[in-house]
């Protein structure tokens, strides 16, 4: 279901919250803005197909990105809750301290509409998922705000909401601040694409339907260039309201229509009802909504399966948390980038045994006796050889090689069903490996190859026909039985 979603209200309020102050007319429009910049950029990787860029954002990536993005704002929710006023745009470390720097202001009867807000949403949601717990809220908290006047006590309310129609609008800015909103723009891109794409693809496979991914990428563009031009923020995919329509059993799109109605009609006529809200009841939801974006559970599940993995979430919402969100989104990207290179420069590179199983892997320490058959030895890799690996693979060949044999390693075949491509560095690699066997009397062939990859190898010059065999398991027990002959 598409709707502003708390992780891209978090992103907008981090990344606006430095250039104006929030609540003012300037915040407003920059936050108009940046939605139409993104519905923009959001065609773009429709039309020239981009949707594989949220691949690149792995699960740890997004749980401290999200995050850090959650705790940010959640400072400023716990502020509301309290009664305290903090600047809302400032950074989080001077959040924290003014909100600590100003506890002695807290307001008492805010702290007690918060506790038993808090209370309410988090019974109700084990309760009963389907109540809509947080409208139950707002309303009984007004009404407990408006009865004895609790506005005279201190307690902040929502204030005076204007009242009609969307209308069609166009942020007036100057060119530097729409320029400026460009990198928050594409982080929220960012953020919105992979967790739409990922709800998305969730969906479709449990309720078995078919998904375009480019295609829900144009309806995120339209969607967000409509909302900005009508007064909105930054839309995408709600996973937490996708998953309450889903629980409902909806299978259509008539409660979004139903949802646009209801907000309609509560714009032309009920806004009147918004303006004794109280704050304390507003950070209460918000806070509890933001609450599972923290990942606590995800960062202990990451702890106990990778630390790696765990370190890269930590390190990306360390990164969101005090330096920002752009610079999260950037760190997001190098580190995916790392672990990739990371996970690419360890390929599986095994020795073949006689009957064309792995005998064991060379990337482990390489015990004596690793030769296929006496004299020769099967290597097969089963990744693409490329720049990340090619240094790797030339190692552990030469290692494979130099193991202790009776009689010593003369024939070296490599095995290349699982290897789909070569670029250029492995083939000026493989060029020093090949002149390496040859001054070391070992003569190399490849099996199996596909015929796209032969035709690469022939192109970069690694290979002549005269170097391929042609075999299946009975032939390569063959090769081996005359090199063990030989």
């Amino acid at each position: 279901m598409a709707s502003p979603d708390a992780a891209a209200a978090a992103l907008v309020a981090s990344s606006i919250g430095g250039l104006a102050a929030a609540g003012s007319k300037d915040y407003i429009t920059m936050a108009l803005a940046q939605a139409i910049i993104c519905g923009v950029l959001f065609l773009l990787t429709s039309v020239f197909r981009l949707g594989f860029l949220a691949s690149f954002l792995s699960k740890p990536i997004l749980v401290g990105f999200v995050g850090g993005l959650a705790l940010d704002i959640l400072v400023s929710q716990i502020a509301k809750m309290l009664g305290v006023k903090i600047d809302s745009g400032a950074e989080f470390v001077d959040k924290v301290a003014d909100l600590f720097g100003h506890i002695t202001t807290l307001n008492w009867w805010s702290v007690l509409i918060s506790v038993l807000a808090v209370i309410v949403l988090m019974v109700g949601r084990r309760i009963a998922r389907i109540v809509p717990w947080a409208l139950i809220v707002l309303v009984v908290a007004t009404v407990v705000v408006v009865v004895p006047h609790l506005q005279d006590a201190g307690v902040s309310v929502l204030g005076k909401v204007d009242a009609g129609p969307p209308k069609l609008t166009w942020p007036i800015l100057s060119w530097t601040t729409w320029l400026e909103l460009v990198p928050s723009a594409i982080a929220l891109l960012l953020v919105t694409m992979a967790e739409g794409l990922l709800v998305s693809r969730s969906y479709g496979e449990k309720r078995g339907y078919e998904t375009k991914p480019n295609q829900d990428l144009f309806a995120f563009g339209v969607g967000n260039i409509a909302a900005g031009a009508t007064g909105g923020f930054v839309v995408g995919s709600s996973t937490s309201r996708t998953a309450a329509v889903d629980q409902a059993g909806s299978r259509t799109q008539l409660p979004s229509i139903v949802t646009a109605v209801g907000t309609l009609l509560l714009l032309l006529f009920g806004t009147a009802l918004l303006e004794d809200i109280p704050s304390p009841a507003i950070g209460a939801i918000v806070g509890v909504a933001v609450l599972p974006l923290l990942g606590i559970r995800d960062f202990a599940r990451l702890w106990k399966q990778d630390r790696f993995e765990f370190i890269v979430g930590a390190v990306c919402f360390l990164v969101t948390l005090f330096v920002g969100a752009i610079a999260g989104i950037v760190v997001s990207f190098v580190l995916a980038l790392i672990n990739l290179a990371s996970r690419a420069s360890k390929p599986a590179i095994d020795v073949l045994s006689a009957d064309d199983n792995p005998h064991h892997s060379l990337l482990d320490p390489a015990p004596s006796g690793q030769e296929t058959a006496p004299g020769m030895v099967v290597i097969r890799m089963a990744a693409p050889l490329f720049f990340a690996n090619s240094t790797v693979f030339a190692d552990a060949i030469k290692r494979a090689v130099q193991v202790s044999t009776t009689p010593p390693i003369r024939h070296l075949v490599l095995d290349l069903e699982s290897v789909t491509d070569v670029d250029v560095t492995a083939a000026e690699t493989f060029e020093a490996l090949k002149r390496w066997l040859h001054d070391n009397d070992v003569t190399l062939a490849f099996s199996r190859a596909r015929l796209p990859l032969v035709k690469r190898m022939r192109e970069l010059g690694m290979v002549t026909d005269e170097t391929f065999y042609d075999t299946n398991r009975a032939a390569l027990v063959a090769l081996a039985g005359d090199a063990s002959a030989g």
